[in-house]
């Protein structure tokens, strides 16, 4: 998504090794980590949910960002210039930004379903789990047509005598602010609202969800506490009002992983796009320093960080990730993920509220 910014200009060679040296490091651990991901999810994809589903259509974004925006700048650092017809040229450019909004809007389809599963538990339940459905199929055709403009933006251009790269050209002097802006807008502050409500009405829907659920067990209690008092016998709470810490537990987990998937996307990309504003709003940006280049690799992180998150929330530890590249065969009830548990769970209380 960069905009040009130098001409037939010496780079600064420290600088330049540098940038590789961070380039690489992100480049293999995404690959290795959305891959190993995507090795466990195919493991198991005999019980594959829809958040599974979403998860690996995620590592597929991931590695389109990898193997398509870092490996290309990776590559074009260390030959200075773009090496390639004008073909290449557009395709990379392209593809760059399809793994940027394959990327954003996989994490808001998967907050959005996940908000529909707490807030509105019984539709969700009804569905029937599929490997391809609607917010994945949309949030990959958002992302194919909305970077078209890529492929009539940039091209092979002479930018010196004898000189070639692949360069954007643009409207002057309007032309490199419409395109950053609007990018920004689309593939930041959209998401980032969107994401942000839904995580709001989440953690209220699970704080009254849970809030009914112990005044029910409260009473429950006390009804036990004066059948006691009659001398009559005191009957056992009921499985669900008896796991209400367990429940409690899982919507904290889910809230969790969520809020920190969004913060990991937050912290990654508002630098990238903060220096990208800056550079086409303000004429005297320090576009050459060390900061604001590393600074725009970050973005580059989130491809790394995502893995991770999920990894974290779901493989208690490295000999159970290990285990789970190498079974065959699992138990059902302990592979389902919290996510459907809870949504079970949250369908129960929706119902006794009814009642």
């Amino acid at each position: 998504m960069e905009v040009n910014a130098t001409g037939d200009e010496p780079r600064n060679e420290h600088l330049a090794q540098i940038e590789i040296a961070l380039l690489s490091v992100i480049f293999l651990c995404s690959s290795a980590l959305n891959f190993g991901l995507l090795l466990v999810l195919w493991k198991k994809r005999q019980q594959m949910s829809r958040m599974r589903v979403f998860v690996t259509h995620l590592c597929l974004a991931d590695l389109v960002v990898a193997f398509f925006q870092v490996c290309p700048q990776l590559m074009w650092d260390i030959t200075d210039r773009f090496i390639g017809p004008d073909l290449v040229c557009r395709l990379v450019k392209y593809l760059q930004v399809v793994g940027m909004f394959a990327s954003t809007y996989m994490i808001v389809v998967m907050t959005v379903d996940r908000y529909q599963a707490i807030c509105n538990p019984m539709v969700t339940f009804q569905r029937r789990r599929a490997h391809w459905n609607l917010p994945v199929c949309v949030a990959w055709l958002v992302s194919f047509v909305f970077s078209v403009p890529q492929l009539f933006i940039f091209s092979r251009v002479q930018i010196a005598p004898g000189v070639y790269d692949c360069w954007a050209e643009f409207i002057q002097p309007w032309g490199p602010k419409a395109y950053v802006t609007w990018t920004t807008l689309v593939i930041f502050l959209v998401p980032i609202v969107t994401v942000t409500v839904c995580q709001v009405r989440i953690c209220r829907a699970l704080q009254i969800n849970l809030y009914l659920k112990t005044q029910q067990q409260k009473q429950q209690q006390q009804q036990q506490q004066q059948q006691g008092g009659d001398g009559g016998h005191p009957h056992p709470l009921s499985s669900r009002t008896s796991n209400v810490a367990s429940v409690s537990k899982s919507r904290i987990k889910t809230v969790k992983m969520t809020v920190v998937i969004v913060l990991a996307y937050t912290v990654c990309w508002a630098p990238f796009f903060t220096v990208q504003l800056w550079s086409v709003w303000d004429a005297d940006a320090p576009t050459e320093t060390a900061t604001f280049t590393i600074l725009m690799l970050l973005a580059s992180l989130n491809s790394v960080a995502n893995p991770c998150i999920y990894l974290f929330f779901t493989v208690k530890s490295p000999k159970l990730l290990g285990t789970l590249l190498c079974m065959k065969h699992t138990d059902m009830k302990e592979s389902l993920p919290e996510e459907i548990r809870l949504t079970t769970e949250l369908s129960h209380v929706w119902r006794e509220t009814k009642t």
